[in-house]
């Protein structure tokens, strides 16, 4: 039998709505859950267990009179450190922030908030984000529940690591470069990327999105049912649409997909990656897809420009704080933004320019395709303690070049567990789509999920 921190979304507001489960025994299993398993995974910031009681009896009072607020009233939720929690600091991860209270709840809390679900907690993340790692100087370092000696990646590291151990069923985190979907595939969950501005976000970047992070392609919609509501604040936030996020039935029969396997710059595939990837896209091809083999659209100068274009907006910020708050920065990632003081004007432009290749090559990709499968990173893990699976500050973004392109070209791309090495890490599949078909994304990952066949046990520590 299930225990309840393992139940889907799906399956507590059915519970919910039947009467034969109640949102306060449901918070009351996770929150135990939390205790026994927190001490080892350091997945949480800023747990509120009376907070999440007071909401969890409020939901079980308007389940009771068959008056939810919305589609997640009642659900144990966790959310970023970078998204504002009202009343609550946003240390985005870094010893270098003041603890301020946050004045009200950024879009995407304020949509879980409004829809009745049970806010548990925020989710750890390295300095600024700027990691795809656990490691913070603010945050205890985050490991990943199926080996504790592994990084969950990140920057949604505390994420990632919560949606595997089941503190709760949804998680949202935010992705700029593969924040959302590295931890995904590391940790063997869903992680959707959407279309920029079909989540809206404050503050809002080029290439910045929040997405859910979720054990199941039906939670991830049921999220994406609440969070994608419009919100002023994010001036890149996109038109209010009718979308019926519940429909995820989809035929593969007849679907033009490519299959991306050269990173085109950057790690090299490991070979235990690759072939999961390919048996994946087998299991498609079997459905009816038409897979066929498709260049990689991100070139060296095109990640390198990127690195320039980030590590002088970084120094803009770090620039600008006290020489002994800017000193409690992680190392790694204070060097890293420092080095920004040397790049050209001429540099940064041109880094930044290189958004428009991408899109453009990105375009041209569509053009003749529906989707794209490739891996969602090249590794499938590294150890706890590093900043990167390279570990290397002046290779920084080595192993992005499968996710951050679609970043650059607004596309939906999702991340679902398509097996594990030989030594039990979980390995990542990324589906990606045309711009602003997240439906579609997750149509995709639903049909692979109903094709991969039973997953192993979640991990228990």
């Amino acid at each position: 039998m299930t225990s309840l921190p393992d139940l889907s979304a799906v399956d507590l507001v059915s519970r919910y709505r039947d009467r034969s489960l109640s949102p306060v025994e449901v918070t009351e299993a996770v929150l135990a859950r939390i205790e026994a398993w927190e001490p080892k995974l350091q997945a949480l910031w800023a747990l509120d267990a009376a907070g999440a009681r007071a909401a969890a009896a409020a939901s079980a009072a308007r389940w009771a009179e068959g008056r939810p607020l919305g589609p997640v009233d009642g659900v144990p939720v966790t959310v970023k450190d970078n998204i504002a929690t009202r009343g609550v600091p946003v240390p985005v991860g870094t010893a270098a922030t003041p603890l301020v209270p946050a004045a009200e709840d950024a879009p995407p809390a304020a949509r879980l908030r409004e829809s009745g679900a049970v806010i548990l907690a925020k989710t750890t993340m390295p300095d600024y984000g700027m990691l795809s790692s656990g490691l913070s100087s603010f945050h205890k370092l985050a490991r990943n529940p199926w080996d504790l000696s592994k990084n969950p990646g990140g920057s949604s590291a505390g994420a990632g690591a919560a949606a595997a151990a089941g503190y709760g069923p949804i998680h949202v985190g935010t992705d700029i470069g593969g924040s959302v979907r590295l931890p995904a595939a590391w940790c063997g969950i869903v992680g959707l990327k959407p279309s920029l501005g079909r989540i809206p976000i404050d503050p809002s970047y080029v290439g910045r999105v929040a997405g859910p992070m979720t054990r199941t392609v039906a939670d991830a919609a049921l999220a994406m049912a609440v969070l994608s509501r419009p919100d002023g604040r994010d001036g890149m936030n996109l038109p209010p649409a009718e979308i019926d996020w519940a429909d995820l039935a989809i035929d593969p029969k007849g679907l033009r997909i490519g299959l991306m396997m050269d990173i085109g710059a950057g790690m090299a595939l490991d070979p235990e990656v690759g072939d999961a990837v390919t048996a994946a896209a087998r299991l498609l091809e079997a459905a009816g897809g038409i897979v066929e083999p498709v260049p990689a659209i991100l070139t060296r100068e095109m990640l390198d420009g990127l690195d320039d274009f980030w590590r002088v907006r970084s120094w803009d910020d770090v620039s600008k704080l006290p020489a002994a708050d800017r000193a409690k920065i992680l190392p790694y990632i204070r060097a890293w933004a420092e080095s920004g003081a040397e790049r050209s004007g001429l540099a940064v432009m041109r880094g930044f320019n290189r958004t428009m290749e991408i899109r453009k090559a990105a375009a041209a990709l569509f053009a003749s395709l529906d989707f794209v499968l490739s891996p969602t990173a090249p590794v499938a893990g590294f150890p706890a303690d590093w900043a990167s699976p390279l570990n290397d500050p002046e290779k920084p973004f080595e192993h992005i070049g499968y996710t951050v392109p679609w970043n650059m070209s607004e596309q939906p791309a999702v991340s679902i567990n398509c097996g594990f090495t030989a030594a039990g890490l979980p390995i990542g599949l990324q589906i990606v789509g045309r711009r602003f078909d997240d439906l579609g994304v997750l149509r995709l990952a639903q049909a692979y999920e109903d094709r991969r066949g039973p997953q192993r046990p979640w991990p228990v520590l």
